[in-house]
């Protein structure tokens, strides 16, 4: 079994190892979480797109579920469920969900003995409600970790080189959090954790996850088996989809995250689909397993504060919703941020600018070669040259930011393969 180390005994490898600490070497016992993705998209697309009455009647029903003790349900003189009238969040929003390791107490994943934040997701929505960023920040990235609060009191010292998916261990979800808000300098009111067993029951709820794979895939880590072509995933291929790396790419982390956006994008044209949307069990479902696996923060144990999440998001277009990579390179021991190209991605969010891929997708995933409409990021636009032909100012195009060709994603829009390991 391989142990956390304490803080004291953290701070010593620093100082001991110098500036290649690496903790996380465990190729073949350990399978990190990956379920925080499709979940992820649940909580921002399904809540979003959903019908009004049935959104509102979930987010009541789902939120008292991810409580404590179940919120109470009020009624009208007729015994009709009361629910608030509420508009969209005002202004611009992140939120952070943290992917743990251990299991949550499911036997089958076996005793991990360890609690990591596999998985770190930031979404920001801009101000306008018409974009939406997805930020996977890689686990083996090497960060500083400010001082964060310990749980049984006082606080720990910061530490200035630390993989990043050391941060829950160390102090719990507000510990990720202020580590994520000193990288890249964003707001993070809203947080959560969450655990394996989400998107298999998300997966269920929605009828399955196509997929495109563009040779066999076998991966006896994760038990996957899927075959080249189109696949559709529901629970634990689901799971063992997501959680793989050693069936894909190159075989890396880096690798596993643009496989899982392969999922990630298929799940946001799914949901967006009229077959979801016009089936309220459906939708409901796919709320109940997301904010029931969900540890929330407190700012988010409130149904009206979840609401306007859900309606400010309700009518992002899917080629607007993009998921990318942190800005990294590798060193030794795991990766580091790619500053230059982080500040011009974290300077466009907080700058409330969209911005445009112009690079890859990353070595885990590729186009799909029958989708010519959406197999490679859209140019960078000249806007000086392209302006609306009616004579309205599109300012969101205007003040879009191309990021680097060495920043790898896609949007939801775009149509891609999972690519499988070579060496």
């Amino acid at each position: 079994m391989n142990e956390v180390p304490t803080r004291a005994q953290a701070r010593a490898q620093e100082k001991s190892a110098g500036p290649t600490v690496a903790r996380h070497g465990r190729l073949k016992q350990h399978h990190p979480f990956r379920t925080i993705l499709g979940v992820f998209v649940a909580v921002i697309a399904v809540l979003g797109v959903s019908t009004a009455g049935v959104a509102a009647y979930a987010v009541l029903d789902v939120t008292g579920t991810a409580t404590a003790q179940k919120a109470v349900t009020l009624v009208d003189e007729k015994g009709n469920a009361v629910v608030p009238k509420v508009g969209a969040m005002d202004g611009a929003f992140n939120v952070l969900l943290a992917g743990s390791d251990s299991g949550g107490g499911n036997a089958a994943y076996g005793d991990r003995g360890e609690v990591l934040n596999d998985v770190t997701m930031v979404l920001h929505v801009s101000s306008d409600h018409k974009n939406a960023t997805v930020i996977s920040l890689p686990r083996d990235m090497f960060v500083s970790i400010p001082s964060c609060p310990d749980p049984k009191g006082g606080s720990f010292d910061a530490m200035s080189r630390q993989k990043i998916n050391s941060s829950l261990s160390y102090g719990g979800l507000a510990c990720t959090v202020l580590t994520v808000e000193k990288l890249t300098g964003l707001d993070i009111p809203y947080a959560g954790v969450i655990e394996f067993d989400g998107v298999i029951e998300m997966s269920n709820a929605v009828g399955g996850v196509p997929v495109c794979v563009a040779g066999d895939i076998t991966d006896p880590y994760t038990g996957l088996d899927v075959k080249a072509g189109d696949n559709t995933l529901e629970g634990s291929q689901a799971l063992a989809f997501l959680r793989t790396r050693h069936g894909v790419g190159d075989g890396s982390d880096l690798g596993r995250i643009s496989n899982q956006q392969v999922f990630l994008s298929s799940l946001v044209r799914t949901i967006k689909s009229a077959d979801t949307l016009t089936n309220p069990l459906k939708v409901y479902g796919l709320a109940k397993a997301a904010v029931s696996n969900i540890q929330l923060s407190a700012s988010l144990q409130n149904v009206t504060t979840i609401a306007s999440m859900a309606v400010a998001l309700k009518d992002i277009d899917i080629s607007k919703v993009v998921f990318v990579q942190y800005p990294n390179h590798y060193v030794d021991g795991g990766v580091a941020p790619t500053v230059d190209a982080a500040d011009t991605l974290m300077s466009a969010l907080k700058n409330d600018q969209p911005v445009t891929l112009s690079g890859d997708t990353g070595v885990g995933s590729e186009a799909a070669p029958t989708d010519t409409a959406t197999q490679a990021p859209a140019a960078p636009t000249d806007t000086a040259t392209q302006a609306p032909t009616d004579g309205s100012t599109d300012a969101a195009t205007d003040s879009s930011v191309t990021l680097p060709s060495d920043v790898h994603g896609q949007t939801a829009a775009q149509v891609t393969c999972s690519k499988p390991f070579q060496d």
